[in-house]
Protein backbone atom coordinates (compact mmCIF):
# COMPACT_ATOMS: atom_id res chain seq x y z
CA UNK A 1 0.00 0.00 0.00
CA UNK A 2 1.25 3.45 -0.91
CA UNK A 3 2.01 5.56 2.19
CA UNK A 4 -0.76 4.23 4.49
CA UNK A 5 -2.69 6.73 6.58
CA UNK A 6 -4.56 6.24 9.81
CA UNK A 7 -8.17 7.37 9.98
CA UNK A 8 -7.31 10.70 11.62
CA UNK A 9 -4.78 11.51 8.90
CA UNK A 10 -7.28 10.58 6.20
CA UNK A 11 -9.93 12.76 7.82
CA UNK A 12 -7.58 15.70 8.08
CA UNK A 13 -6.39 15.29 4.48
CA UNK A 14 -9.94 15.13 3.15
CA UNK A 15 -11.45 17.62 5.66
CA UNK A 16 -13.91 14.96 6.80
CA UNK A 17 -14.71 14.00 10.37
CA UNK A 18 -13.49 10.58 11.54
CA UNK A 19 -17.04 9.53 12.48
CA UNK A 20 -18.20 10.42 8.97
CA UNK A 21 -15.48 8.21 7.50
CA UNK A 22 -16.62 5.32 9.70
CA UNK A 23 -20.21 5.96 8.64
CA UNK A 24 -19.24 5.93 4.96
CA UNK A 25 -17.48 2.61 5.51
CA UNK A 26 -20.56 1.10 7.18
CA UNK A 27 -22.79 2.47 4.41
CA UNK A 28 -20.59 0.86 1.76
CA UNK A 29 -19.41 4.14 0.24
CA UNK A 30 -15.80 3.57 1.26
CA UNK A 31 -14.22 0.14 0.94
CA UNK A 32 -12.92 -1.30 4.17
CA UNK A 33 -9.27 -0.41 4.67
CA UNK A 34 -6.49 -2.85 5.27
CA UNK A 35 -5.48 -3.34 8.87
CA UNK A 36 -1.96 -2.85 10.11
CA UNK A 37 -0.36 -5.42 12.40
CA UNK A 38 -1.57 -3.47 15.44
CA UNK A 39 -5.17 -3.48 14.17
CA UNK A 40 -5.32 0.15 13.06
CA UNK A 41 -7.06 0.99 9.81
CA UNK A 42 -4.56 1.69 7.04
CA UNK A 43 -5.97 3.90 4.29
CA UNK A 44 -4.33 4.57 0.94
CA UNK A 45 -4.52 7.21 -1.74
CA UNK A 46 -7.51 5.44 -3.34
CA UNK A 47 -9.48 5.99 -0.11
CA UNK A 48 -8.50 9.66 -0.11
CA UNK A 49 -9.57 10.07 -3.74
CA UNK A 50 -12.88 8.30 -3.13
CA UNK A 51 -13.53 10.37 -0.01
CA UNK A 52 -12.84 13.56 -1.99
CA UNK A 53 -15.31 12.34 -4.64
CA UNK A 54 -17.97 11.72 -1.97
CA UNK A 55 -17.29 15.07 -0.34
CA UNK A 56 -17.65 16.87 -3.68
CA UNK A 57 -20.93 15.10 -4.40
CA UNK A 58 -22.22 16.02 -0.94
CA UNK A 59 -21.20 19.65 -1.54
CA UNK A 60 -23.54 19.46 -4.55
CA UNK A 61 -26.21 18.16 -2.12
CA UNK A 62 -26.37 14.80 -3.87
CA UNK A 63 -27.91 12.20 -1.59
CA UNK A 64 -25.76 9.37 -0.27
CA UNK A 65 -27.87 6.88 -2.22
CA UNK A 66 -27.11 8.77 -5.44
CA UNK A 67 -23.44 9.11 -4.46
CA UNK A 68 -23.36 5.33 -4.14
CA UNK A 69 -24.84 5.00 -7.63
CA UNK A 70 -22.28 7.46 -9.04
CA UNK A 71 -19.47 5.53 -7.38
CA UNK A 72 -20.79 2.34 -8.99
CA UNK A 73 -20.72 4.07 -12.38
CA UNK A 74 -17.17 5.26 -11.76
CA UNK A 75 -16.14 1.62 -11.27
CA UNK A 76 -17.60 0.73 -14.69
CA UNK A 77 -15.96 3.19 -17.09
CA UNK A 78 -17.40 1.42 -20.16
CA UNK A 79 -21.01 1.78 -18.97
CA UNK A 80 -23.37 4.19 -20.73
CA UNK A 81 -23.57 7.55 -18.97
CA UNK A 82 -27.26 8.12 -19.73
CA UNK A 83 -28.29 7.11 -16.21
CA UNK A 84 -25.71 9.50 -14.78
CA UNK A 85 -27.29 12.33 -16.76
CA UNK A 86 -30.75 11.32 -15.50
CA UNK A 87 -29.47 11.29 -11.91
CA UNK A 88 -27.92 14.75 -12.21
CA UNK A 89 -30.98 16.11 -14.02
CA UNK A 90 -33.16 14.89 -11.13
CA UNK A 91 -30.82 16.61 -8.67
CA UNK A 92 -31.01 19.80 -10.71
CA UNK A 93 -34.81 19.60 -10.61
CA UNK A 94 -34.72 19.25 -6.80
CA UNK A 95 -32.35 22.22 -6.50
CA UNK A 96 -34.55 24.36 -8.74
CA UNK A 97 -37.60 23.49 -6.64
CA UNK A 98 -35.76 24.48 -3.48
CA UNK A 99 -34.61 27.73 -5.09
CA UNK A 100 -38.20 28.53 -6.02
CA UNK A 101 -39.24 27.82 -2.44
CA UNK A 102 -36.39 29.95 -1.08
CA UNK A 103 -37.38 32.86 -3.36
CA UNK A 104 -40.94 32.63 -2.03
CA UNK A 105 -39.57 32.59 1.52
CA UNK A 106 -37.44 35.64 0.72
CA UNK A 107 -40.52 37.51 -0.55
CA UNK A 108 -42.47 36.56 2.58
CA UNK A 109 -39.68 37.73 4.88
CA UNK A 110 -39.27 40.98 2.93
CA UNK A 111 -43.02 41.61 3.21
CA UNK A 112 -42.87 40.90 6.92
CA UNK A 113 -39.83 43.15 7.33
CA UNK A 114 -41.66 45.99 5.58
CA UNK A 115 -44.29 45.93 8.33
CA UNK A 116 -41.87 47.72 10.64
CA UNK A 117 -39.80 50.50 9.15
CA UNK A 118 -38.62 52.35 12.24
CA UNK A 119 -37.51 51.77 15.81
CA UNK A 120 -40.47 51.13 18.09
CA UNK A 121 -41.17 49.39 21.32
CA UNK A 122 -41.93 45.71 20.99
CA UNK A 123 -45.59 46.48 21.69
CA UNK A 124 -45.68 48.80 18.65
CA UNK A 125 -43.61 46.59 16.35
CA UNK A 126 -45.37 45.92 13.07
CA UNK A 127 -43.52 42.62 12.61
CA UNK A 128 -44.80 41.31 15.94
CA UNK A 129 -48.31 42.55 15.13
CA UNK A 130 -48.20 40.62 11.86
CA UNK A 131 -46.90 37.46 13.53
CA UNK A 132 -49.58 37.62 16.21
CA UNK A 133 -52.24 38.20 13.54
CA UNK A 134 -51.03 35.09 11.74
CA UNK A 135 -51.12 33.16 15.02
CA UNK A 136 -54.79 34.15 15.27
CA UNK A 137 -55.39 32.76 11.81
CA UNK A 138 -55.70 36.20 10.25
CA UNK A 139 -53.95 37.40 7.11
CA UNK A 140 -50.56 38.92 7.69
CA UNK A 141 -48.03 40.67 5.49
CA UNK A 142 -46.43 37.39 4.48
CA UNK A 143 -49.31 34.87 4.42
CA UNK A 144 -52.97 34.59 3.58
CA UNK A 145 -55.29 33.71 6.47
CA UNK A 146 -55.20 30.11 7.61
CA UNK A 147 -58.60 28.81 8.54
CA UNK A 148 -57.24 25.65 10.15
CA UNK A 149 -55.27 27.54 12.81
CA UNK A 150 -57.03 27.55 16.19
CA UNK A 151 -57.32 31.06 17.46
CA UNK A 152 -55.70 31.52 20.85
CA UNK A 153 -57.74 33.10 23.64
CA UNK A 154 -55.35 36.07 23.81
CA UNK A 155 -56.81 39.10 22.12
CA UNK A 156 -54.01 41.65 22.09
CA UNK A 157 -50.37 41.72 21.26
CA UNK A 158 -49.55 42.74 24.82
CA UNK A 159 -51.30 39.73 26.35
CA UNK A 160 -50.05 37.41 23.62
CA UNK A 161 -46.46 38.47 24.25
CA UNK A 162 -46.84 38.21 28.02
CA UNK A 163 -48.11 34.63 27.76
CA UNK A 164 -45.21 33.44 25.59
Amino acid sequence: MDNPMRIGELGKSACVDVETIRYYEKAGLLPPPARSSNGYRAYGSAHLERLAFIRHCRALDISLADVKRLLAFSERPDADCGDINVLIEAQLTRVRARLKSMRALERQLAALRSACDARHTAGECGILHELVAAAHGEACACHAPVSSVRKPKTKTLKTALRKS
